[in-house]
């Protein structure tokens, strides 16, 4: 009965002055771990958006560079047709007998 006796006394006391520590320290360790993870999460989502924000800025600009520096199609057609139009009074300046050697000049 001693025996018994001793070693429930034993047990209960490595129970109390080993594990119950033990348990606390892991308990405290696994909150800690959490809490740096959910910090480390939460910096690294305030850094996600800053550079989308930083992202999106940069895409407006380059939306409204492209916007003033854009020559839409009507104004390419214009601009072709005003050329053609051009060849065309020269062609029939030289087609109608303009001589460049006629000025005196030879």
């Amino acid at each position: 009965m001693h025996d018994t006796l001793t070693a429930g006394l034993d047990l209960a006391w490595w129970i109390t002055a080993v594990e119950l520590p033990a348990m606390g320290g892991l308990f405290w360790m696994i909150v800690r771990a959490r809490k740096d993870a959910d910090s480390g999460l939460d910096d690294l989502r305030a850094r996600a958006e800053q550079a989308q924000s930083q992202v999106r800025e940069s895409l407006a600009a380059y939306k409204l560079e492209v916007a003033k520096t854009y020559v839409s199609f009507a104004t390419l057609k214009d601009v072709e047709q005003r050329l053609t139009d051009h060849l065309l009074r020269i062609e029939t300046k030289l087609d109608s007998g303009f001589s460049p050697c006629e000025g005196g000049r030879r």
